[in-house]
């Protein structure tokens, strides 16, 4: 009797690459490659997504992990799946579109577009996973590889601006009071004024970079990524994907602590220290991500496939997704080619003189020019800023007080979403001022003429001092959030009028003050100040 053959290990079933699934496999990556090409600038110059530079290796390893190991799961021929495919292929299309409408009135380099399209990007690649995965074609299984691989896009775009500042803001305040706490418990004295830190002999400030927020979002990505290549089971992959957010916070809080002993030591901590730390952060976060996968991981033979289906009707997606991918890739063009530089005149090269603009000293008024403005000049990435303070007493014995400030970049220096990122309330609250409730929006007019609508906030600092500000971006002579961005009409009609804008030259205008608008608003300095801003679109 002969013996037994020994047995083989499971291997992917065949594979029928015919002419329909390879346009559809193309056209996914030709959006892919679009979405890569528009926001690789963006992640060159944003440190808090310099992981998504190595999305696609990523991107293409887990597809290869998807159907080099398994589990292969295909989609049985009903209309739910057929269903399932049409719906997310729709979805897609919908915020692709809104995507450049959201464009048209932010700019590309807006964080919200990037978060938007890369939203859009992820739904389309479903809906071409579920059509593969159909059991007619099964040419790509639908398992974790595979679904964790479309996560990786959303993962890789900029935070929306709102979100990023309420979690910015919160992640400094609580990494400062636990920093300050374990301070305590060395026996060093410190008081937190905010995000800063006062030790005896110098303050620390847990800055953006310092707040967590980067490499929470690169070791979910690192979780993401070793839960579908090194583990198998359910459970333990759900469990080290959990693991991944409170790691990454508390290995940061571990940096800062780290930072503020070296400062309190009379370490100086800018550049080499800042850097490297936040690099040794990210590493040793990574592999102990790794090395949990590892430990997680029981070395479970892969499942062996299931069997596919064979003859029987043709899906009738294989018509659908192409033409609905290629409607994408056309949409996708369309915005593209309808992307121009700023028409009728509204930007120049050449920058506007802020002194001019601010009022010398009006009469009544004490004059405060701020000197130091230039120490912001490698964060904000221009020197082209004005800023002066008028005082004066006022009639009940206290002292009025109104700030004027300014700032300016040439056509294409900075993407508008850099702007966006360092208005008043995510910058102020690190230093001691703390955002009251109120109405963000206000109807204002000076001289007789109504201005377009700012952003207006209300701080008090820590000894109760109240300040007003409100504050306009404007970008190629118009105001960035002169219309609402949450109305596809509004954004249609300004696509329709101006085309898809590029970033021109940018003005950042604020007006502070510790009294309320009515209180101020019939100054002659701000009347002289907003006739002198409104040729550059104010």
């Amino acid at each position: 009797m002969p013996a037994a053959a020994p047995a083989t290990p499971p291997s992917a079933p065949s594979v029928r690459a015919d002419a329909a699934t390879a346009v559809i496999v193309a056209l996914a990556g030709l959006l892919a490659a679009a979405f890569y090409a528009l926001f690789l600038i963006e992640w060159r110059g944003n440190p808090d997504l310099s992981h998504a530079i190595f999305t696609p290796v990523l991107f293409l390893v887990l597809l290869h992990e998807a159907r080099a190991r398994g589990p292969w799961r295909w989609l049985p021929a009903s209309p739910w799946a057929s269903a399932g495919t049409a719906l997310a292929l729709a979805a897609g299309l919908v915020l692709l579109a809104a995507g450049g409408l959201y464009a048209a009135a932010l700019d590309w380099s807006n964080a919200l577009v990037g978060f938007v399209l890369a939203v859009a990007l992820a739904l389309l690649l479903l809906g071409a996973l579920l059509g593969l995965a159909d059991g007619r074609v099964r040419f790509m299984p639908l398992n974790w590889p595979a679904l964790a691989a479309l996560a990786l896009w959303p993962l890789s775009a900029p935070i929306p601006p709102g979100t990023y500042t309420r979690l910015t803001g919160s992640l400094q305040l609580w990494v400062s009071g636990v920093v300050l706490n374990a301070l305590h418990l060395l026996g060093i004295l410190a008081v937190q004024d905010g995000n800063v830190i006062e030790l005896a002999r110098t303050s620390v400030g847990v800055e953006e970079a310092c707040s967590g927020v980067r490499s929470l979002v690169a070791c979910v990505v690192a979780g993401l990524f070793f839960s579908a290549t090194l583990v198998r089971r359910p459970a333990a992959r759900a469990l080290l994907v959990a693991l991944a957010v409170p790691l990454a916070v508390g290995m940061n809080v571990v940096r800062s602590l780290t930072l503020t002993l070296l400062a309190n030591a009379g370490v100086d901590i800018a550049g080499a220290w800042h850097d490297w730390t936040g690099f040794a952060v990210l590493g040793v976060t990574a592999a102990m991500l790794g090395g949990l996968a590892l430990l997680l991981e029981t070395r479970a033979p892969a499942a062996p496939p299931l069997a596919p289906l064979d003859g029987g009707p043709r899906s009738p997606l294989r018509c659908l997704l192409p033409g609905g991918l290629a409607l994408a890739a056309a949409l996708v063009a369309l915005f593209a080619l309808g992307t121009h530089g700023p028409r009728d005149g509204a930007a120049s090269a050449a920058a506007p003189d802020l002194a001019r603009l601010v009022p010398a000293t009006p009469a009544g008024w004490e004059r405060v020019t701020t000197d130091d403005l230039r120490q912001f000049t490698p964060t904000l990435e221009t020197d082209t800023l004005m800023q002066r303070t008028y005082q004066r007493r006022a009639a009940d014995g206290g002292v009025e007080q109104i700030t004027l400030y300014l700032a300016w970049w040439a056509p294409g220096k900075v993407p508008v979403s850099l702007v966006e990122s360092h208005t008043p309330e995510s910058c102020w609250p690190g230093s001691g001022w703390v955002q009251q409730p109120g109405p963000r929006t206000e109807a204002l007019a000076v001289a007789g003429r109504a201005l377009p609508p700012p952003i207006h906030l209300f701080f008090k600092d820590a000894a109760g001092h109240p300040q007003h500000t409100w504050y306009w971006h404007l970008n190629a002579g118009r105001p960035v959030l002169q219309i609402n961005p949450l109305s596809p009409r509004e954004l249609l009609g300004l696509a329709w009028r101006h085309g898809f804008l590029t970033s021109g030259e940018q003005l950042f205008v604020r007006v502070s003050s510790n009294r309320p608008w009515d209180r101020i608003a019939a100054e002659p300095l701000l009347a002289e100040f907003f006739a002198g801003l409104r040729p550059l679109g104010l």
